[in-house]
């Protein structure tokens, strides 16, 4: 692999970008020396690579999409074991981190909606009894960390707490799909360490939203999924929920001071309830947490440095010699202006270039 130096571009670090500096890509890393490296124009502002923290995926057409967008990394939510084999660490496109299959309650809506789906019987934990054993043999298999679909009627209590200390005691996260307010309540009660989904029935309130954050929650709202959810269920011309709740939700959140995680619900799945398209859904993504109530460097850091950070990324999701060359040129600050994330002109994946 070639050195390659960017010449005189403008780097975000410490929510800011500076002045007009060379940046050398020294194999798969940052690097410092640029001797003998081969010029890439010049000017422009470069970020880390993004991070989309809520993905499923689809073969490797999923990762040539998600780069060709700026998506370096993206966190997998469910998918069978064999898959994420196949796909990890593939070079010059997205890596990818994984639960492997979602634990789901056998009696759910969810379960019976994704029951064609490549090894659903996988996911399915009948109750508290069986969660270590299901547990175990995942972190056998590999899973990076541990997703539990919240989906009720469905689980109850009990085994939610034991899929959750079972994955603590092994030093794995827990993801929790909660798209319901009775699902958060279960979730927190649960100790789960990072939400999915905002709920679209009724907003998580100020005191709720403090006690998550005092217990060290973060969320990832996935808006644009909740925003399609809407969007489906009005265009079949029945009664369906507003996208009002996930918006506040994640005001009251934001404004709690709980991390906020930038992440889609990207998917090619028949079955699921709205298809937010791999790449583009995190550019409308940063938009929607803007108009919930970040500014635009936190919602550049939502799908950066906070999510490396949360997901145990630590050599990624910064610009800063040593770590992953996973970057993204832009044409213009998306800082002022977040609508600018979709004004990319190189795209590297652990020093490759894609774009």
């Amino acid at each position: 692999m070639t050195r390659t130096v960017l010449r005189g571009v403008r780097v975000y670090r410490d929510d800011t970008f500076g002045e007009p500096e060379d940046v050398v890509i020294d194999g798969g890393v940052i690097g410092t020396d640029s001797a003998g490296a081969e010029e890439v124009g010049s000017g422009g502002y470069l970020v880390p690579g993004l991070i989309d923290c809520h993905v499923h995926l689809y073969g490797s057409q999923t990762l040539e999409a998600l780069s060709a967008h700026g998506v370096t990394t993206g966190l997998d939510m469910s998918s069978p074991a064999p898959l994420v084999a196949a796909l990890r660490g593939l070079p010059g496109v997205t890596d990818i981190r994984s639960p492997l299959i979602a634990a789901s309650s056998p009696t759910s809506a969810h379960a019976e909606r994704l029951k064609a789906i490549p090894g659903a019987q996988e996911a399915h934990v009948s109750g508290p009894a069986d969660a270590d054993a299901w547990v175990a043999r995942h972190v056998d298999q590999g899973a990076d960390y541990i997703k539990v679909v919240i989906d009720l009627p469905g689980f109850d209590q009990e085994t939610v707490d034991a899929l959750v200390a079972a994955s603590h005691t092994r030093g794995l996260k827990v993801v929790a799909h909660a798209s319901r307010h009775d699902a958060v309540d279960m979730a927190q009660r649960a100790g789960v360490d990072i939400l999915t989904h905002a709920p679209l029935d009724r907003p998580i309130e100020a005191a709720q939203a403090a006690e998550l954050t005092a217990a060290g929650a973060v969320i990832v709202p996935t808006l644009t999924m909740m925003q399609g959810i809407v969007a489906r269920v009005a265009a079949a011309g029945g009664p369906g929920p507003s996208y009002a709740p996930a918006r506040a939700s994640v005001a009251a959140l934001h404004a709690a001071g709980m991390p906020i995680l930038a992440g889609t619900d990207a998917n090619a799945t028949p079955a699921a309830p709205a298809s937010p398209a791999f790449g583009t859904s995190l550019h409308d993504e940063l938009e929607l947490l803007v108009d919930a109530g970040l500014t635009p460097v936190e919602a550049l850091n939502a799908a950066t440095s906070e999510a490396a950070q949360h997901f145990g990324l630590d050599d990624r999701g910064r610009i800063e010699a040593g770590l992953r060359a996973d970057l993204v040129l832009l044409d213009r600050d998306p800082s002022t202006d977040i609508g600018a994330i979709r004004t990319i002109t190189g795209v590297w994946c652990g020093g490759i270039r894609r774009v």
